[in-house]
């Protein structure tokens, strides 16, 4: 398989078995293999920073994946550093992976940053970026340089860290951030949406905080009333928030599916197609096969998420499944599929929920932790993940609520 990176040129991936092909989609199976066999991993591990192999860039991550083999095998974080004098991508693959060895203990990973920064030509986002990782102590005496600097860069500030502790007005950012509503209750919310006075930008801070919260039934009577100004999209975040309603929402999405907006007859039939009836069954399972047969690899996790909603009777689509999960290059989708898979036949995934606690993605660290086996090799690596200060804060939580007496 093959897709196009940023300089048009063209990458095949290797076979998803091997050492390199498993780094190349971040597998934990590659990082547990590189730790047995450093010296061939080597060279794939400073290609994987180099040249870009996620496919899709905006969901699939890398950074702690490829951070982690640096520090575990113990190898120089200076080819990272070199890195950094690169184009505007490689520049920011280099600098994600050196902001997390820094936080693990790397000083040459640190002063690298720093460095860089003083003297680097895409020195601002570097500098927005480590102020954003890096406790206060580790920046703020760049203040200088910010103010020495500021003016002739290429990129413009974006953050308001570390522009206002350095006393540099941003353009374009002279008002401060509007105040998170996470502090208003669900009808709060909901009153905001609902009253015709309310700015665009309020409603989708709203939108944004009932999309994390448990559902609330008060915001389906007004998904109707949801949609841009030109009447032609949904508000931003109003799937999201939809999405927690989960089955909830059916009902009123019968209705949605028929109006004569298109945007809101989208979301009605995406609801309704997440909450399948018994007859949809072999026609989700053909939909995954085919896709299969045509190797999309963006796109299954909704079929999978789907076909999980069945449960044991989806068990014909269980060989597809696996495949997916060891093949797919879009990491973002594994956890998908290790979710699918636990719901409809759990049996024989203790392996690949121990292989997932060494996998680039959060979300299957996470199901990882929740499931795999209670044996000591799982319970040390789990001990590893809580206490690893590159770790997500989620992730580090779950691992030690997993060990907890």
């Amino acid at each position: 398989m093959s897709y196009h990176d940023e300089k048009s040129r063209t990458l095949s991936y290797a076979r998803h078995d091997t050492l390199e092909g498993l780094l190349q989609r971040g597998r934990g199976l590659g990082a547990e293999r590189a730790r047995c066999d450093p010296e061939a991993a080597v060279p794939f591990v400073y290609d994987g920073i180099r040249r870009d192999w996620k496919w899709d860039y905006q969901s699939d991550t890398r950074y702690l994946y490829q951070a982690r083999l640096i520090r575990d095998l113990k190898l120089s974080p200076m080819p990272v550093v070199d890195q950094l004098a690169g184009d505007e991508e490689e520049c920011s693959r280099a600098a994600g992976v050196l902001e997390l060895l820094a936080l693990a203990g790397s000083d040459e990973a640190r002063e690298g940053l720093r460095a860089y920064i003083r003297e680097g030509k895409r020195w601002v986002p570097v500098l927005e970026s480590v102020a954003d990782y890096w406790p206060a102590e580790w920046w703020e005496d760049l203040g200088d340089v910010a103010r020495a600097r500021i003016g002739g860069e290429e990129d413009l500030p974006w953050s308001f860290e570390p522009w206002s502790r350095f006393g540099i007005e941003v353009p374009g950012r002279r008002f401060p951030p509007r105040p998170s509503l996470g502090g208003l209750s669900d009808e709060e919310l909901l009153a905001l949406l609902a009253a015709s006075g309310t700015e665009f930008s309020m409603k989708i801070d709203a939108l944004r905080a009932l999309a994390v919260r448990d559902p609330a039934e008060g915001l389906i009577p007004l998904v109707p009333s949801l949609g841009t100004p030109d009447g032609r999209r949904s508000l931003p975040l109003l799937r999201r928030a939809v999405d927690r309603l989960g089955a909830l929402a059916v009902p009123a999405a019968r209705g949605w599916a028929v109006d004569g907006r298109e945007w809101l007859a989208r979301l009605g039939a995406d609801v309704l197609a997440d909450h399948p009836r018994p007859e949809a069954l072999p026609v989700l399972v053909a939909e995954l096969t085919e896709q299969w047969e045509a190797r999309d690899w963006c796109g299954p996790d909704t079929t999978a998420t789907r076909l999980a909603r069945f449960g044991a009777e989806a068990a014909d689509a269980v060989p597809v499944l696996r495949r997916y999960w060891r093949h797919t290059p879009h990491s973002y989708e594994r956890a998908d599929y290790l979710a699918a898979l636990a719901a409809i036949d759990p049996s024989g995934l203790d392996d690949a929920y121990t292989e997932s606690l060494w996998d680039c993605e959060e979300r299957a660290r996470l199901l990882a932790i929740a499931s795999a086996p209670h044996n000591p090799q799982t319970l040390h690596r789990i001990a590893v993940l809580r206490d690893d200060p590159m770790e997500t804060p989620e992730v580090r939580a779950a691992a030690g609520t997993r060990l907890a007496p």
